[in-house]
């Protein structure tokens, strides 16, 4: 009878010690890919500081040049479904490791090998390759880590730490360059090596065989709103991203120095802000999420157009700087709408082309917007670039509210 009780439980023993493996693995992962988002949150913030100040000071751009730029910079994103789609037998983790490792050779030759303008843009647009590799992945691997009832929470907790990287680079660019007197060259290539060793902290997690799968393209009706709320959303992210910190350069001169500061504010509100956004997606949903955002983004894009008209410079720029910070601040809502992805696919392995999907969608407003908003700042002024903006941020506000959460019967849970 003993021997028959040990044979009995050394079963349940072996099954239990499975679990705990299964579980520290797991949170092992989850850990490396937080560190892994720390680095490039790092990287990431070195060229957000730097970026505008370094086409204006070496390159001297005008507005519309500034607007034609984001043609190429964005054309990456334009053509990352099929990018995705070609790559879809690697599997999430690999394809962060080579868009982490596109984005490092990209700051490299910007640091290095940039002595012409066109061969800048080339530079620019492998670093932008890479980063929207990335892009449409983080949240897929963010949540095959997590449990439905908490991806909201984990993927906020994901931004935090890119976030707490965010802090780190601001603070290093705010040091370099108003004490140490860094160049722009020596700032791209520190870029280049932290994303090389956050591309190698994704190498030290499990990834397992790369799966057989076909290449994917999904379009299906189900996941048409998704579509339309995020080609309306690379328009006004494009809008912000380009034109917000060329007013505060080009109108009121704003230096490096000043932008790590605003992004060291922007990292703080936010790494709380994130996570009360995961909380309110998973608590509140998608619809009120992506409701609020836009109604506030409405307000913001007034204060952009309007403040140097009624105040002075000096309360102006506060405003627009204030403007600038709040809207960065919100960045985490984009979580709301890969959580919505997640939850309405009728297949779980529609979700990551899904997304790859809605960024080229994303980035065919990202190429034409700036275009013609170059054209309208040189010809009316900045204010009527942003009074469009306003237009795109009610246009979200109402569609926004169309968002139901209604879970396919009998949906498919491969990966």
């Amino acid at each position: 009878m003993e021997d028959l009780q040990v044979n009995n439980t050394e079963p349940a023993h072996r099954k239990g010690l499975g679990r705990l493996f299964a579980k520290y693995r797991s949170d092992r992962d989850f850990s490396l890919f937080l560190i892994s988002g720390l680095f490039a949150g790092i990287a990431s913030g070195i060229n957000t500081s730097i970026f505008n100040n370094y086409l204006s000071d070496v390159y001297k751009l005008s507005e519309e040049a500034r607007g034609f730029l984001e043609v190429p910079r964005e054309a990456p994103g334009l053509f990352i479904m099929v990018i995705l789609a070609l790559l879809n037998f690697l599997g999430d983790i690999r394809i962060a490791m080579f868009g982490m490792l596109a984005a490092g050779l990209g700051m490299l030759g910007l640091g290095l090998l940039t002595p012409l303008y066109s061969v800048m843009i080339i530079w620019m647009m492998m670093y932008s390759l890479g980063s929207h590799m990335v892009f449409p992945v983080t949240p897929s691997i963010g949540m095959s880590l997590s449990k439905r009832e908490s991806y909201g929470a984990r993927l906020g907790t994901v931004s935090a730490f890119s976030l707490v990287g965010g802090i780190a680079a601001f603070v290093f660019v705010f040091i370099g360059f108003n004490y140490l007197h860094i160049s722009y060259q020596a700032a791209f290539v520190t870029a280049s090596v932290l994303y090389v060793i956050a591309a190698l902290m994704l190498g030290f997690m499990k990834k397992g065989k790369p799966e057989t799968r076909k290449i994917r393209f999904v379009f299906r009706k189900r996941y048409a709103l998704y579509y339309v709320l995020a080609i309306i959303s690379g328009a006004r992210n494009q809008i912000f991203m380009t034109f917000a910190p060329w007013v505060l350069i080009k109108v009121f001169d704003l230096k490096p120095q000043t932008f790590a500061i605003l992004g060291i504010i922007i990292a703080v509100v936010s790494i709380g802000t994130r996570k009360m956004i995961g909380r309110m997606i998973d608590h509140r949903g998608e619809r009120f999420v992506l409701t609020l955002e836009a109604a506030l983004l409405f307000v913001i894009c007034l204060g952009y157009a309007f403040s140097a008209d009624i105040f002075s410079a000096g309360v102006a720029v506060v405003i627009i700087a204030g403007c600038y910070i709040i809207d960065n601040s919100m960045a985490a809502v984009e979580m709301a709408r890969s959580t919505y992805v997640r939850k309405i696919a009728v297949d779980l392995a529609d979700v990551t082309p899904t997304l790859s999907t809605g960024t080229s969608l994303q980035h065919i407003a990202s190429m034409v917007i700036p275009v013609f908003g170059g054209l309208l700042w040189a010809a009316v002024g900045y204010q009527a670039v942003f009074i469009a903006a306003a237009v795109i941020a009610l246009l979200n506000l109402i569609l926004s509210g169309k968002i139901r959460i209604e879970p396919e019967p009998g949906r498919q849970l491969s990966k």
